[in-house]
């Protein structure tokens, strides 16, 4: 990714404590992004119109290994572990995190074309407003949501109109969530670790 997109920013969560697990989380041995090469061919056309109004991307996760999904069951299934709530999922209680689809046991991400990410000011390199951070579970952070500005919005919107130019769906539940709609690999789940 980096090769493709030299301008972006990587904050890779899930190799950090900074996620909702608060630890770093399975199968992440590198503070890497990977995607499949139609999904990074896409981003990098995404990024480069981004450019021209003074904005970047911060990605947060791309590809994510089974066993990395494998660990947030696990995590969910401690109900004594929520060291994270205040943060990451103050509003919802921790076992209904997979009902109301914030994880999922068989995660689109393991199939290389899903993309968590946000916007930045290129020449600040401050993330742009977005209402609600990444990974925050609860309604401020779908995209129909009534809980934020019109400012907030609009860089939701910003977001949205060109990922959608360049074949990314969004996910309704999560305004950071692009899937490629015409991914190469629908139907394969990869495990192998983030390196």
């Amino acid at each position: 990714m980096d090769e493709f997109i030299p301008d972006s920013i990587f904050e890779v969560r899930y190799y950090s404590t900074d996620n909702f697990v608060g630890s770093r989380v399975d199968g992440y041995l590198a503070p890497k992004v990977i995607l499949t090469i139609e999904a990074v061919r896409a981003l990098a056309a995404v990024a480069d119109e981004l450019s021209q109004q003074g904005l970047a991307l911060k990605i947060f996760d791309g590809y994510r290994p089974q066993q990395a999904v494998n660990h947030f069951i696990r995590w969910v299934a401690d109900g004594e572990d929520e060291k994270m709530k205040d943060k990451y999922y103050p509003e919802v209680d921790k076992k209904d995190l997979f009902s109301l689809g914030y994880i999922a046991k068989k995660s689109g991400h393991s199939r290389g074309s899903t993309v968590d990410l946000t916007l930045i000011d290129i020449d600040t390199g401050e993330e742009l407003d977005m209402g609600s951070g990444f990974d925050y579970f609860g309604e401020i952070s779908h995209h129909n949501t009534d809980m934020i500005n019109e400012q907030q919005r609009q860089n939701r919107v910003i977001l949205r109109e060109v990922m959608e130019k360049y074949g990314f769906g969004a996910y309704s539940g999560e305004w950071w969530h692009y899937t490629l709609k015409k991914e190469p690999y629908p139907d394969t789940y990869y495990d192998f670790p983030v390196q």
